[in-house]
């Protein structure tokens, strides 16, 4: 039996925690959060232990550490764990710095443990059942991918200002379906954006709306477009030109019912956000963590892949500044 801990309380930290306890194979053991409060709650709904950083990483019974804390701890909790010898489950990004996430995945090598990082999107039911259909040929060779990623809102202007900016924060999720989709590295980036929906977003630093267009090694075409504000919900899909024809991912509706009336055809909106949205997701993910632990295979989401949708990050960012298209070696 495999003993974990999740550090983290907070909405992701719940999700996750609720995923670890219903896998057989594994034991949530310790819960640890800054606010205690928090972590207490959700140890006692499990049949956990609140611990700190220190006694999780101390104790040798502990095997595995989900990570879903803020962002800011996340490099220095990797590390920690790593050389603590622990496996690892962390939630995107690795770090806001890519030097500093060089350094992690360089300590994740050297330990020898198992980093898996929290791409939840690759395990999304729909859409992995589009890329196991594209692998499979049915549209001969991927030529365009279009994906469109909207929130329905946008967070608080101090979470912006903290968030390492829209590329980062938000993208990062659709330039790993870029990289998973295509099969192929990006060679340049050229991204563009505004602030559209709120001034606060852009006296905060930031920007809400964003064009970008990745062209690959092999020459492929990735075209993405995304919002912090969607007034009909959380917007998710993309779709796939290919050679002989084209597959499509919509979105997830909180039940597939359509009315016919005199007037109209109507369906309901698309699910409210992410943690609706991607609630299946987030479970097979951690169902692939604990399988890959207690079967001793490969996790599919790697800290190498994060470090990739980061790298895209940054050039998109910087592409931005410029005005001019970012190539990539």
């Amino acid at each position: 039996m495999i003993e974990a801990a999740v550090i983290g309380a907070g909405r992701i930290g719940r999700i996750h925690a609720a995923n670890v306890a219903a896998q057989s194979g594994i034991r949530l053991k310790y819960v640890a959060d800054v606010h205690e409060a928090s972590a207490q709650e959700l140890a006692q709904r499990h049949g956990a232990q609140v611990a700190d950083v220190d006694g999780i990483f101390g104790d040798p019974a502990v095997q595995a550490v989900v990570i879903a804390s803020s962002t800011d701890t996340h490099a220095p909790l990797i590390e920690l764990a790593a050389r603590a010898g622990k496996h690892i489950f962390c939630e995107k990004p690795v770090d806001l710095d890519l030097a500093r996430a060089r350094a992690c995945a360089d300590a994740v090598v050297q330990a020898g443990v198992t980093c898996m990082i929290g791409f939840q999107r690759r395990f999304d039911p729909t859409f992995a059942g589009l890329q196991a259909r594209l692998a499979g040929g049915e549209i001969g060779d991927p030529e365009m991918l279009v994906v469109t990623s909207r929130d329905p809102g946008a967070p608080p202007a101090d979470y912006i200002k903290r968030s390492g900016g829209i590329f980062r924060d938000m993208l990062i999720h659709d330039f790993d379906i870029c990289r998973w989709i295509l099969g192929d590295e990006a060679r340049s980036v050229h991204a563009t954006g505004s602030c559209l929906s709120d001034p606060a977003i852009a006296a905060a630093g930031d920007i809400d709306s964003t064009a970008v267009t990745i062209r690959t090694r092999r020459g492929l075409l990735c075209v993405i477009n995304t919002a912090r504000r969607a007034a009909y919900g959380y917007d998710q899909r993309f779709e796939v030109l290919g050679s002989r024809g084209m597959l499509q991912a919509g979105n997830v509706r909180p039940t597939e019912v359509t009315a016919f009336s005199g007037r109209n055809v109507s369906t309901d909106l698309p699910e409210a956000f992410f943690l609706e949205r991607y609630r299946a997701a987030y479970a097979a993910e951690i169902a692939h963590f604990v399988a890959a632990l207690v079967n001793g295979g490969p996790v599919r989401t790697t800290i190498d892949d994060g470090l990739k949708a980061l790298e895209l990050a940054d050039a998109a960012a910087r592409s931005f500044a410029s005005g001019a298209p970012v190539m990539l070696d």
